[in-house]
């Protein structure tokens, strides 16, 4: 069995995982990649006149072979690699950027282009259409097609080193956060810990033939430590161990690579006559210039760090109350802050956690999604998947007409990376009459059951579930003519919008008596802790804020200017957090080196969208709440406008349409309880 069809003969065409064996996927791409060059190639030659049909329509619905194989690789490179996937995808990357080269510097494809393009207003084009005409034209302008030929030249090598270079940080982190085990065998080094997080560590260290606990750094394992550890050294081991990862000097550091990619990536910015690879990514993004981004993010600093401020001298004053702390570290953070809850609100996740078993959590989503868009989730045996832990599902509209195949894979294992993403494994079109619905996945790492305990989320995991489905929702609902502007491919400052509206679902108390009954009696969570949970939702919001913003800022500071003066990653660092640091800094800790969003996945210059979109989440979110939060009009609007939509049209006019004006950040502003 080849991999090389984008028609399986398998139920509803989903990706036949257990016949594709490694040595498949090498030839597949090399096939797949041969035949959509003979795509390219009939588009390019073909003797009739440019029109927008033959040329920008063939071009969008060509490669679809490849895109289906680059989606099963890609995706199983990030959930259930090995170390043979790595090296398969290390000599796949460059091969895939040389083609994405070989059509944006094709001359005569761009004349056909072009030619239809400058003759846009004479054509009666839709708004998708038109969308998709300008889309096209700027790939082949903001990709090098009007560069001279030695130029075109330096970009595919710049292009490819990129690739390259990208996957290698991957591995490196990945290898990181497999290389590190705490092995503890005092059980008083585990005071304070909760019992569910015990048992998860003295199970990890069976399964490695160890006796005692072990500690690691994937979240599930590496979060309730930090957060309830009593030993203040061993967290102190933990959150260094956390924090250099890619910084120690070794096989596995990423500081050259950093340097190498910023560099990189400026270098490529100024070949294609922008200022700033910053300028280049945002020219295409909802805030368009760097200087938009920067007072954007400044004009929120100047409102949270006095809050900050005052929520971090809080913290130190009760740390020193408590256990006579002279200066609080890093690690001294969530523990604190976690004990500081718990006194204002009597109210800590392990109170909450019975509350939110995985399945009745999962459910709960299900649940919003029937209330809001009237889907139904039926699971279901007769596909194929990737691990034994995915789950997978038929979701069926109230017609029971297929909305889209869905498949949800929960649990932290060596040959996945940390923390939590959706992705696509087949894109929704409407292609020959017929709407090919997609396939959709979320990927997370929570807790496995134990043997005495289901997997149990804490309130901050349940948010993140909610977050992720509210992306999986986007490409789901996706109904557009064209794959390129299909579901989540939408501006990146938008793509966060339909993720983060749906964790406010979390908060209310008509949400939580869905799905938030005790594991173990069946009792739905009662008012008392709902009350808790809407009362600290805004705890420390200050110095959250704060931290986010300085990743924002960070990002800025390593694609927002010329990178070929900076010689030291770490130095270069501590000057962009310099106007958000509230902790001392560890020399032995670099973010950096280790900071995937950025110089491994698609957030370069894009960081600051998740507070972007906190704006609009927040402002659409008072739209639900004034008309009633399972209201049919607002959210049938919310579909028709946001959901089912993508990249057709402006993200601020399909928001407008939603919403009937622009959003106000003072919304964002008071939930977070910043201004009154």
């Amino acid at each position: 069995m080849t991999i090389l069809n984008k028609n399986f003969e398998t139920p509803y065409n989903s990706a036949p995982f257990s016949e594709i064996k490694n040595s498949d996927f090498l030839p597949a791409f090399k096939t797949a990649i041969d035949n959509a060059k003979s795509e390219i190639d009939a588009i390019t030659n073909n003797v009739q006149a440019p029109t927008f049909e033959n040329t920008i329509e063939a071009l969008d619905y060509s490669g679809e072979e490849l895109d289906r194989i680059s989606s099963i690789f890609f995706n199983l490179n990030s959930a259930e690699t090995d170390d043979e996937i790595q090296k398969i995808a290390q000599e796949v990357s460059p091969l895939l950027s040389e083609f994405s080269n070989d059509i944006t510097l094709n001359e005569d494809l761009f004349k056909r282009v072009k030619t239809v393009y400058d003759s846009k207003s004479s054509l009666d084009l839709t708004t998708e259409q038109a969308t998709l005409l300008d889309k096209k034209y700027k790939s082949f302008s903001r990709n090098g097609a009007n560069l001279s030929e030695v130029k075109k030249v330096r970009l595919r090598a710049i292009d490819k080193d990129l690739s390259q270079l990208k996957l290698k940080f991957g591995e490196h982190v990945l290898a990181e956060t497999n290389k590190f085990e705490m092995h503890l065998t005092d059980e008083s080094d585990l005071s304070g810990l909760p019992e569910g997080a015990k048992e998860a560590a003295k199970q990890l260290a069976e399964s490695k033939g160890k006796e005692g606990w072990l500690i690691t750094l994937d979240y599930p394992s590496y979060i309730p430590f930090m957060t309830y550890a009593d030993n203040r050294t061993l967290r102190e081991r933990l959150s260094k161990a956390f924090g250099s990862k890619g910084f120690k000097n070794d096989d596995l550091d990423n500081q050259d690579i950093v340097l190498k990619i910023a560099n990189l990536r400026f270098e490529r910015a100024q070949l294609l006559g922008y200022k700033t690879h910053a300028h280049f990514v945002l020219e295409e993004r909802m805030a368009e210039t760097p200087d938009k981004v920067n007072t954007f993010l400044n004009e929120l600093l100047e409102k949270a760090k006095p809050a900050a401020r005052k929520e971090f001298k809080n913290l130190e004053a009760f740390a020193k109350d408590l256990d006579d702390i002279d200066q609080l570290q890093k690690w001294d953070s969530a523990y604190y802050s976690e004990k500081l809850k718990q006194k204002l609100f009597s109210l800590d996740d392990e109170q909450l956690k019975p509350y939110f078993k995985l399945e009745n959590v999962i459910n709960g989503a299900f649940t919003v999604a029937e209330k809001l868009f009237g889907l139904r989730f039926e699971e279901i045996h007769t596909i194929d998947k990737y691990h034994e832990d995915v789950l997978t599902y038929k979701v069926v509209d109230a017609d029971d007409n297929l909305v889209s195949i869905f498949y949800a894979d929960f649990f932290p294992r060596a040959g996945k990376r940390n923390g939590a993403w959706m992705t696509s494994f087949k894109p929704q079109m409407i292609k020959n009459v017929i709407n090919e619905r997609p396939h959709v996945s979320i990927v997370c790492n929570f807790t496995k059951p134990t043997k005495s305990k289901p997997s149990l989320l804490t309130f901050n995991e349940v948010t993140t579930l909610f977050h992720e489905f509210g992306h999986a929702l986007h490409g789901m609902l996706a109904n557009t003519i064209y794959p390129s502007l299909s579901g989540t491919n939408v501006y990146w400052d938008f793509v966060e919008l339909p993720s983060q509206i749906l964790e406010n679902w979390c908060y209310e108390e008509e949400t939580l008596k869905l799905f938030a009954t005790h594991y173990d009696t069946g009792d739905v969570i009662p008012m008392e802790l709902i009350e808790k949970i809407k009362a600290s939702a805004t705890f420390q919001e200050g110095m959250q804020t704060l931290r986010q913003l300085s990743f924002g800022l960070l990002d800025m500071a390593w694609h927002g200017v010329d990178p070929s003066n900076i010689n030291r990653v770490k130095s270069h660092e501590i000057a962009a957090f310099g106007e958000t640091n509230l902790y001392p800094d560890v020399a032995e800790n670099c973010m950096s080196t280790a900071f995937a969003h950025i110089f491994q996945g698609g957030y370069s210059s894009g960081y600051y969208s998740y507070k972007w979109a906190e704006v609009l989440d927040a402002d659409a979110f008072e739209y639900f709440k004034e008309e009633g939060i399972f209201n049919k009009t607002v959210a049938n609007k919310f579909k028709a406008y946001v959901l089912s939509q993508g990249g057709t049209e402006n993200p601020m006019t399909l928001y407008k349409k939603f919403r009937g004006q622009a959003p106000k950040p003072e919304a964002l502003l008071r939930r977070a309880g910043l201004i009154k």
